[in-house]
């Protein structure tokens, strides 16, 4: 059977970048955009099951991000572990099941910990599917054989940058990919919206061709 237009992607990705530039533009520490960042989380979280979305993925804390100077690092796990206490609640009462990608083993306790309770809390949501990456990188997650997730169908970045950046490389295989100067702390549900529109104007043949009226 052809596969072609579809209406609505049902796992999206998303590369959350920008916060950075987002705070030095307006004169903010960049820990200010971190900030702004997860309540961006919080709206594309409460958007994605009006449109359809079955599956969102965050790229919240690549592997790579070890090397940032220290101090941001800290805040960056701090907020992580906040955010997973304060959202957990609100996970729950909307049917979000939360299960979190990536290395546990170089994380601090305090954030394990923060991760394995929400995950539990959450475990009978049936609305959708939220995973967090943090401490991630697929070619890691390739070279120690883990078990793919399922096929995104759409790859969100945000900030302009055009990269994949080690994020879901088998799952994006087919994945349409959708790049917007936007940055993170910006994104609410019409821009994940326009997103999604995107996608349903694009044909997705999968190597195929598409078929062609005799």
């Amino acid at each position: 059977m052809e596969r072609t237009l579809l209406n609505a992607p049902r796992h999206i990705a998303i590369i959350m970048d920008g916060n950075g530039r987002w705070a030095q533009t307006r004169g903010l520490p960049r820990s200010a955009g971190h900030r702004a960042g997860a309540t961006a989380v919080r709206r594309a979280i409460e958007a994605a099951p009006s449109l359809g979305i079955a599956a969102l993925t965050l790229y919240a804390f690549s592997s790579d991000n070890w090397e940032r100077p220290r101090a941001e690092v800290q805040t960056l796990l701090r907020l992580l572990r906040t955010s997973l206490r304060d959202e957990t609640t609100r996970c729950v009462e909307n049917g979000v099941r939360l299960e979190v990608i990536g290395r546990r083993d170089r994380l601090p306790l305090a954030l394990r910990a923060a991760i394995a309770a929400a995950e539990r809390a959450t475990s009978g949501g049936r609305t959708l599917d939220l995973r967090l990456a943090i401490d991630y990188s697929a070619r890691d997650a390739i070279a120690r054989g883990e078990a793919p997730l399922p096929d995104v169908d759409l790859l969100v970045r945000t900030g302009g940058e055009q990269r994949l950046s080690d994020f879901l490389l088998r799952e994006c295989a087919y994945a349409e990919l959708y790049f917007t100067p936007c940055a993170w702390p910006d994104f609410d549900g019409s821009a994940l919206a326009a997103a999604v529109a995107e996608f349903g104007r694009r044909q997705r043949r999968f190597g195929g061709l598409t078929a062609v009226a005799s």
